[in-house]
């Protein structure tokens, strides 16, 4: 496997709930969809404090880990969920919608320097 086919790709979602029912009828079905299309959810987590930065908090937070890029984009463009991604969007407000690269670590308990220069250096 090439360096870069063993990268994964991460999608941060952070929102506000505006109408549970309609965002629980989209979480309902991710957690069966996403892994068709090389998704799964790492974490999420309820707002607790601003502790630094000018980002206005957001309720909710969600990180997706994706095979790739493609498998990403593959869910996120796929008309046959296009019944799915408006209850997400009709349910929640001030969604931000991010994507990083991940970098496959040497160590995930002990991480490197090696390991956060991949992140810093362009």
């Amino acid at each position: 496997m090439s360096e870069s086919s063993a990268k994964k790709f991460y999608a941060l979602n952070m929102f506000d709930v505006v109408d549970v029912e309609k965002y629980l009828g989209y979480f309902r079905r991710l957690p069966e969809v996403a892994p068709q299309y090389g998704g799964r959810i790492v974490t999420f987590g309820r707002f607790r404090n601003n502790v630094t930065g000018d980002l206005a908090p957001r309720q909710v937070l969600f990180v997706v880990e994706w095979d790739s890029e493609e498998a990403f984009n593959s869910f996120r463009d796929d008309p046959e969920l296009a019944d799915l991604h408006p209850l997400r969007e009709d349910g929640t407000a001030s969604y931000i919608w991010q994507t990083f690269d991940g970098v496959e670590m040497s160590d995930p308990a002990n991480v490197s320097v090696d390991d956060v220069l991949a992140v810093l250096k362009p």
